[in-house]
């Protein structure tokens, strides 16, 4: 049975630090630091969060109806086993060096650098702007349902599997390994530079010089928006698109099916094997 704290206010320097087994109802933590540090098996449910660092070095938490203001950054550090539920999370900074964490119905209006090098994540049902290297280093990852506005995400993140999500994000999944995309829209430039092992289903894909110095690249039934040109410079794909393609620069090696094509680069720079099939569905 935790013991219960309702209707309370706390500020200053770690006011519950080193606490077990604690339920938070309706509480506010104001301006200080590190209210719950080095805790475990917390419940924390209709509280507001004002203060820095208010869980680090924490085990076993679940957050319900909650908010943590802009001042609450760098909220959730170095900690494990958490559930965080229909949360508002307007403080940047939040969730590194976390492992077991899963977030539903959460929303993240200032998500500059967050999410960095956890691994055993779940999301949700949640939307995300100003995500600025969102999930960088990150592994292990299942997303559902994810509305994100912000660039540089994804980068260098192993194993991650994301389904029916929106990402406008330019330069995302650069130098990543095992991603799988399935059903969902992604628009920004630069698309998976550098990516290992990136699997690409049922996408629509948009922004300039997708796709480029890839290895191992798989895409099954996308589509390509107009500006999505000068595609998969340099890479070693196997691609069956669905509709015409701008242009194709240079790939290095596979195969790539399309109903039509704008330009067909290969110039003199093209890097061996050059061996890739250039091919029209109906041919």
């Amino acid at each position: 049975m935790k013991e219960l704290i309702s209707n309370a206010e706390f500020g200053g320097e770690r006011p519950l630090y080193n606490r077990r087994g604690l339920r938070l109802e309706d509480v506010t933590v104001h301006a200080g630091e590190s209210a719950l540090k080095e805790t475990a098996d917390i419940e924390a449910v209709r509280c507001r969060f004002e203060g820095k660092y208010p869980f680090w070095c924490c085990e076993g938490f679940t957050i319900r109806d909650c908010v943590f203001t802009e001042g609450a950054r760098a909220a959730l550090w170095y900690s494990s086993g958490l559930l965080m539920e229909d949360t508002l999370v307007e403080a940047p900074k939040m969730f590194r060096e976390m492992s077991g964490l899963t977030l539903r119905r959460v929303r993240i209006p200032n998500a500059l650098e967050t999410l960095w090098s956890c691994k055993d994540i779940e999301l949700e049902d949640v939307s995300v702007e100003k995500g600025d290297y969102l999930f960088m280093h990150s592994s292990g990852i299942l997303i559902c349902n994810l509305r994100l506005q912000g660039n540089y995400s994804f980068q260098y993140c192993k194993d991650v599997e994301i389904h029916d999500s929106v990402l406008h994000t330019k330069d995302a999944f650069w130098e990543t390994e095992n991603i799988t995309v399935y059903d969902s829209e992604i628009d920004g430039e630069y698309l998976g530079w550098y990516s290992r092992n990136l699997r690409l289903v049922n996408c629509r894909i948009a922004g300039t010089q997708p796709l480029c110095y890839a290895d191992g690249l798989i895409l099954e039934n996308c589509t390509f928006a107009p500006d999505a040109d000068l595609a998969f410079e340099y890479s070693s794909v196997h691609a069956d698109m669905l509709g015409p393609v701008t242009s194709v620069k240079n790939p290095r090696t596979g195969r790539i099916v399309a109903d039509s094509y704008g330009e067909i680069i290969l110039d003199s720079n093209i890097k061996a094997p050059c061996d890739c099939q250039i091919l029209l569905r109906d041919a």
